[in-house]
This record gives structure tokens, sequence and C-alpha cells, in this order.
């Protein structure tokens, strides 16, 4: 481990550094408060917030990414005996 002498450089570069991520720290909570009030506005406006953050989270994903996981998906449903989609579930019940 190395010692850094008060008033040095490095000691000077530590600071900054350390300024610099604790300002990017609060940053980021003012923008998470953010994200969580489109949310609340979301929800008020009658959509599915649950459905929302799935869709942001697929959106990220590269396209390759989410054509494989949707297809993984499908086949482990299919497994498990759930591949009936809604409407035809409802028509059989």
């Amino acid at each position: 481990m190395r010692a850094f002498k008060v008033g040095t450089i490095a000691e000077d570069r530590l600071r900054s550094l350390v300024e610099r991520i604790e300002r990017l720290e609060e940053e980021k909570a003012a923008l998470a408060a953010d994200i969580r009030e489109v949310y609340a506005e979301a929800k008020g406006a009658g959509f599915d917030t649950r459905i929302m953050r799935h869709v942001v989270r697929l959106r990220k994903m590269q396209p390759h990414d989410r054509i494989e996981q949707q297809e993984l998906i499908a086949l482990y449903q299919q497994a498990l005996g759930m591949d009936q989609a809604p409407a035809k579930a409802a028509a059989h019940g």
C-alpha cells in the first residue's frame, strides 16, 4: 500500500477524484428521483409501470440478445405447458 505525503500532487489528485465521484453520486440520486417521478406519472395515467420497466430493459438490449431471450422464454413456457396465449386459454377455460 502506498502512503501519500501531505500536500503532494497524488493527494490533490485523489481528493479531486473523490469529489468528482461524490458529485456524480449526487447527480445519480437526482436522476433516480426524476425517473421515479416519471413512473409515478405513468401510473397516474393508467400505465402498468412493471411492464414499462420490462420494456425499458428490453429496449436497452441488443436486438439479437432480445430475440434469443424471447425464444428461450417461449421454449421454457412450452416445456412447462404454458405455451397457450391468454386469449386462447380464456376461450378453452
